[in-house]
């Protein structure tokens, strides 16, 4: 049996703030468990819904020491088994007792630094010595760094492996050193510029890029990207010279959550076969819901995001009086800066028979938003990998992205010549190429209604379920255990 334990700041169905949530939850189940034992480790935060919180068992404590700041503090372990899968919480209330996961950055760098540490000296209270542990993002970033200095000491994680994934670079977990080493307990040789010195403060995720056995990204693309200094955030060098233990692995989505033939949050259900008769059915009721003007044939472009540069939105701000016009309409899901929702709640006002502005988020509404949109708008300064592009072609829901990360990756860009392709996308971060390819989606939408169909054909057939992301993993693990 090949022992695997996920180790990450986030997990669903019991906490969730992006797509990272939905890879550890989501994955585990899909290998087969004569094979593999997948296990997952996530903070015991108080947020997690009661639902679940009240079902944990306790399964042991102990008291556990990093640096000068972190001294004989609790380390409780719960266990809770669901769908076949073992998923450990470590608890501590003085780190863990949020509303939400995140908050001050610099709260948050001393609550992971102690989760990591407290990840690998769990392990020997619950019996369970994993083959490899798969760090996701900079709050496990520690965790390949304790691995191969403290923890060696023991022979207990001796040939123990690591994988860090990147779900998004931009975050790191930066603090000055003199901070870092007394909440770590690290020596000062490891806080240089080959190890964990990044531009003077130290570096979280530099220190897991650095000691992992192996690194992944969640999409071919970004993989590449990140070794160049735009999307690199300054450690391009670092991905560069590591080039051949790093590969891309598309995320996938749940196929049994996002399916518009069973799913039970969307007005009527539908399939492939007869999306041409019953999607529409969708859209006209949520404009009902929504307060638009009624109406099946309008262009209805959906928006489900954080609202943040990264996303494109300046480009949004740019064109959306053009966007918006009279056989067109608009609505967003989401929160993030003020200045964009703001922006939208304006447009919102200016427009109020064409834009929908939801400055939330509803996993229920969002569902409907999937299956009654015609086209969903992604228009990203840089993206790892993109889960709603994924949802938007199991709902027969045209995506129009920029072709960056995962984004190109996963849409084939439409071409009425040949009559291929799923969706639309531009090239250049650039608010008139996104509204003349908008343009141009339009075009087809109202002109070409049969190839529009087509195209939607296409994208439903797509596969982005987790089964098809899972080979890619397991072909991994057994490179790294040498089978």
């Amino acid at each position: 049996m090949k022992k695997i334990l996920f180790a990450a700041s986030e997990c669903v169905p019991f906490i969730k703030t992006g797509g990272l949530a939905d890879v550890c939850g989501a994955l585990p189940k899909e290998f087969d468990k004569n094979e593999w034992d997948v296990r997952v480790v996530i903070p015991n935060y108080s947020c997690i819904p009661d639902k679940f919180r009240s079902k944990f068992e306790y399964v042991a404590h102990f008291y556990m020491s990093a640096g000068s700041y972190i001294t004989n503090k609790y380390v409780g372990i719960l266990k809770y088994v669901m769908d076949g899968i073992t998923y450990y919480f470590i608890d501590n209330q003085e780190y863990f007792n949020c509303a939400v996961p995140y908050g001050d950055v610099r709260y948050d760098i001393e609550k992971f630094c102690f989760f990591d540490k407290a990840v690998l000296s769990m392990l020997k209270q619950i019996d369970f010595c994993p083959d490899i542990i798969h760090c996701h993002d900079w709050q496990t970033g520690l965790i390949p760094v304790y691995l191969k200095n403290e923890f060696q000491a023991d022979s207990f994680y001796w040939g123990m492996k690591s994988i860090m994934t990147i779900h998004n670079l931009k975050f790191q977990g930066v603090w000055d050193i003199k901070t870092m080493q007394g909440l770590t307990g690290f020596s000062a040789s490891l806080f240089t510029p080959d190890k964990l010195e990044f531009k003077k403060d130290a570096n979280m995720l530099k220190g897991g890029l650095v000691y992992a056995d192996y690194i992944t990204t969640v999409s071919d693309s970004y993989a590449q990207e990140i070794q160049t200094e735009y999307y690199g955030e300054g450690l391009n060098g670092l991905l560069s010279a590591r080039h051949f233990d790093m590969q891309g692995i598309v995320n996938g989505i749940d196929y049994q959550v996002y399916d518009p033939a069973a799913d039970t949050k969307i007005y009527t259900n539908y399939k492939p076969s007869d999306f041409r008769k019953k999607k529409y059915m969708n859209k006209v009721k949520l404009q009902e819901e929504l307060g638009l003007a009624v109406d099946k044939k309008k262009y209805m472009i959906g928006l489900i995001s954080r609202l943040t540069d990264q996303k494109g939105l300046d480009l949004v701000n740019y064109a959306i009086d053009r966007i918006v016009d009279d056989y067109t309409q608009l609505v967003v899901i989401g929160t993030g800066d003020p200045q964009y929702e703001n922006m939208f709640r304006h447009y919102a006002w200016k427009y109020g028979d064409r834009v929908s502005a939801n400055i939330c988020y509803s996993d229920e509404l969002a569902h409907k938003l999937y299956a009654a949109a015609d086209a969903f708008l992604m228009p990203s300064r840089f993206e790892p990998c993109g889960l709603t592009q994924l949802i938007s072609f199991r709902y027969g829901t045209v995506p129009i992205v920029r072709e960056t990360g995962g984004l190109r990756d996963t849409v084939k860009p439409f071409n009425e010549y040949e009559n291929t392709g799923d969706g639309f996308s531009f090239a250049n971060y650039n608010g008139d190429e996104m509204l003349s390819v908008i343009n141009y989606s339009k075009h087809i939408f109202f002109d070409r209604r049969k190839q529009w169909n087509q195209m939607i054909d296409r994208g439903m057939a797509n596969d982005y379920s987790w089964n098809n992301s899972k080979g890619k993993y397991e072909g991994l693990y057994n490179y790294l255990l040498g089978c």
